[in-house]
């Protein structure tokens, strides 16, 4: 079992910037992948970013490529998510996961444990 913790959310303007924290309990989640998926009101939860267990691959959605950066540290047992430029449609949840393995995927039921989720909100 792990527990994960998602903090850094809040409200911000359109071109900001935000850095969102993942901190995982219970056991290492350094042999893991990592993601982050985000939901907004009336949508389904969709992929962000995936970052493998060392941080050597990391792979990020078109829709954040170029704007958003994964990144973990692992002796803090921590994953992040830098998102710079921030538009009105990122307006969303945005959770933590992971299913404990190094396999990675894109499809939310993929993974098994999930954090209860930051609220981002970008203002226009």
């Amino acid at each position: 079992q792990v527990q994960l913790v998602e903090s850094g959310g809040g409200l911000v303007q359109a071109g900001g910037s935000l850095r969102l924290s993942c901190a995982a309990s219970g056991r290492t989640i350094r042999t893991s992948t990592m993601a982050w998926f985000r939901q907004a009101p009336g949508k389904e939860r969709e992929f962000v970013a995936s970052i493998n267990y060392s941080g050597g691959n990391t792979y990020h959605a078109d829709s954040v490529k170029g704007r958003f950066t994964i990144s973990r540290d692992n002796a803090k047992n921590t994953v992040y998510l830098q998102m710079n430029s921030l538009k009105p449609e990122d307006t969303a949840v945005y959770y933590c996961a992971t299913d404990l393995s190094a396999l990675y995927d894109i499809k939310a039921s993929r993974y098994a444990y999930w954090g209860q989720g930051t609220q981002v909100t970008v203002s226009s």
